[in-house]
């Protein structure tokens, strides 16, 4: 009997996380659904289950080395394995002029944005290649676009924010070392613009739904061999890093 597909979603308790869960789980994938706070996770996942979806909570702070490292013990003990990583958990920062955001902000959004993904891949490494083969998807943003930001005609050339936006860029950056280097363990890595997604990030302001802002993170999370890997895509296409 072949194990049911498992998949990790960080910062999975709501918007596109929580309806990136829903709709792996949709899939057939069995959720762990990552978030710091457990009231709201158990709510999610209790939502989850309302609809038939496979769901667990998974407590971790992307941020803090022990909490990561006791979540990736936790799965290791009830599955011995994951199928898919999906890195959601992020933060805008301070949306101020690149000259006035401190550096503490900087930090602070880095911290989350760039450090916390490589620490929670390294650290569930060994549970991703225990499945043979499986994904990783960073969820990127296309402010992470160097060739969409020093573009004057893109619609989000005037969005100048230097914490976010750089962060984005290293994490693509990331993308494509970690890419490079799992392959050879049948692991695929890409990076995922959701777009501008109606979140609490931007006030809902965002002209996407979180199901489509999802659709394209799931797309990745769910290659086959032979899909592609070490990309940048919006809905399936790719996006100029």
């Amino acid at each position: 009997m072949m194990l049911k597909k498992t998949v990790l979603i960080t910062g999975a308790n709501k918007s596109i996380g929580f309806e990136t869960a829903r709709q792996m789980g949709r899939r057939g994938y069995s959720v762990w659904l990552g978030s710091r706070d457990a009231a709201r996770g158990e709510e999610a996942v209790r939502l989850l289950e309302a609809e038939g979806i496979e769901a667990r909570l998974l407590i971790i702070d992307v941020t803090d080395a022990a909490s990561v490292k006791q979540a990736a013990d936790h799965v290791h003990r009830e599955d011995g394995k994951l199928d898919a990583l999906i890195n959601n958990a992020g933060i805008p920062g301070q949306m101020v002029p690149p000259s006035q955001q401190s550096i503490d902000d900087i930090r602070t959004i880095y911290e989350t944005n760039v450090f916390a993904p490589v620490l929670v891949t390294q650290t569930f490494l060994p549970l991703l290649q225990a499945a043979g083969t499986a994904t990783i998807v960073m969820v990127s943003s296309g402010l992470g676009s160097l060739g969409w930001l020093s573009d004057p005609d893109n619609q989000f050339y005037g969005v100048n924010f230097l914490g976010y936006n750089s962060s984005k860029t290293a994490l693509n950056a990331i993308t494509v070392s970690l890419a490079k280097e799992l392959a050879a363990f049948g692991i695929k890595v890409n990076a995922a613009d959701p777009g501008y997604t109606a979140t609490d990030f931007n006030g809902h302001s965002g002209y996407r739904t979180v199901e489509q802002a999802a659709s394209g993170i799931v797309w990745l999370a769910s290659l086959d061999e032979t899909g592609p890997t070490g990309g940048f895509f919006f809905d399936g296409e790719v996006v100029p890093w």
